[in-house]
């Protein structure tokens, strides 16, 4: 097996940002400002949740771009 083939396999590797909402947001000003993340920061939706206070975090990813010098 080449390295090139073990870089293949290897899972991508992911940032992620983490966001807390509080209960005062609407459901649809949360979906406009994900749907902003993916459309124009080309973040995804990784995970939700809800507490008990209303409170919501959500995690959204995306992949690491690796960059190679032009120099």
């Amino acid at each position: 097996m080449t390295p090139k083939d073990k870089q293949r396999r290897a899972a991508p590797a992911y940032e992620f940002r983490v966001l807390t909402i509080d209960r005062a947001t609407s459901r649809s000003d949360l979906r406009a400002l994900l749907t902003a993340e993916a459309e124009y920061h080309h973040w995804e939706l990784a995970r939700t949740m809800l507490y008990v206070g209303g409170t919501r975090r959500v995690w959204l990813r995306r992949r690491v771009q690796k960059v190679a010098s032009t120099l």
